[in-house]
């Protein structure tokens, strides 16, 4: 019982912890590149895509099942809501991300990927925020720890990139993952729990029709041993526990401040590419990641716009609607 108790504590003192919700979700998501590279041969991407929602769903769904007993209703007039951000921000980009994979560089791919949190940026400047200078600094600073881990610390690099499909494709992905970030400020006020099981329903459904195509293109391939085990990882990481922390850390500190984060996950990637798949560990990292998280340091001290994107209002320790 005591246990129990302490777990308990820690479990709410973890949830009311923006900063450290949204760094172990990057972390999770870095890892997810790692994965990535290891599923190439063992299961298609919209098989994944469809797989780890309903595996999301229907494991929260059986976990959760008081929480969405006691909440369901409030779901119900948002359904419209639910359905296109759940399409948006889950099916849709990890459609356009994994296709996109297959006629673009990996360093396009990381380049493209650190716009996200400038696209957040933008969106909350048309809604009303204000920009102030250390935010401008701590947003160019991410962006050159990005472009600096995507081009290897080699400037020249830089200068032979190429624009294709799957460059524009991932610039949509970025798009829609931006557009779903600014969208969870006006979520329905239930717990950040059942709203994910209602996003990742919605995900599984929308994931179908992606499903039917690639098995009309002679694409599909359902997972092999190993496949399974990647999914797992997938499913139970950055699916279900990251998409949850992330969920709650807009919760707690708004879209624009919160998206900043979002450019941990080529750094976190290239670490654990190295400690994973023996990729090689360079100085240029190192600067990388000094840039990254000095300029989510002068982004979070300036909190431009705190009250344009006010986090919605929630009791930290239980994470219940107020």
């Amino acid at each position: 019982m005591v246990v129990h108790s302490k777990m308990q504590a820690a479990g709410r003192w973890l949830y009311g912890q923006p900063y450290l919700l949204l760094v172990v979700t990057t972390l999770f998501w870095g890892g997810n590149v790692v994965a990535g590279k290891l599923a190439i041969g063992e299961v298609s991407p919209m098989a994944v895509t469809f797989l780890r929602w309903l595996l999301s769903a229907t494991i929260l769904g059986v976990f959760a099942r008081p929480a969405i007993a006691a909440e369901w209703r409030q779901l119900v007039p948002a359904w419209r809501y639910i359905l296109i951000i759940g399409f948006i921000g889950f099916t849709g980009f990890n459609a356009l991300f994994f296709t996109a994979a297959y006629y673009t560089s990996a360093v396009n791919i990381a380049i493209i990927q650190g716009s996200t949190p400038i696209m957040v940026l933008i969106g909350t400047l048309f809604l009303g925020a204000s920009l102030r200078m250390l935010q401008g600094l701590g947003v160019l600073a991410t962006i050159a720890g990005v472009v600096i881990t995507a081009s290897h610390g080699d400037w020249h690099v830089l200068s032979q990139l190429t624009f294709n499909r799957g460059d524009t494709w991932l610039l949509i992905a970025s798009i829609f993952y931006a557009g779903y970030t600014l969208a969870l400020r006006r979520r329905p006020r239930t717990s950040a729990l059942v709203f994910f099981v209602a996003l990742s329903t919605a995900a599984c459904l929308t994931s179908v029709p992606l499903l039917v195509v690639e098995s009309m293109m002679g694409q599909l391939k359902w997972p092999t041993a190993w496949g399974w085990l990647i999914l797992l990882y997938v499913v139970l990481l950055p699916s279900l526990l990251c998409q949850i922390f992330y969920i709650r850390g807009i919760e707690l500190i708004g879209p624009a401040r919160a998206g900043t984060f979002y450019n941990l996950v080529p750094i976190f990637g290239a670490v654990l590419s190295t400690l994973i798949l023996d990729e090689p560990f360079a100085a240029y990292h190192v600067v990388a990641l000094a840039l990254v998280l000095g300029g989510i340091g002068l982004a979070e001290h300036s909190r431009a716009g705190a009250s344009a994107e006010a986090p919605i209002s929630q009791d930290r320790a239980t994470g219940d609607p107020v």
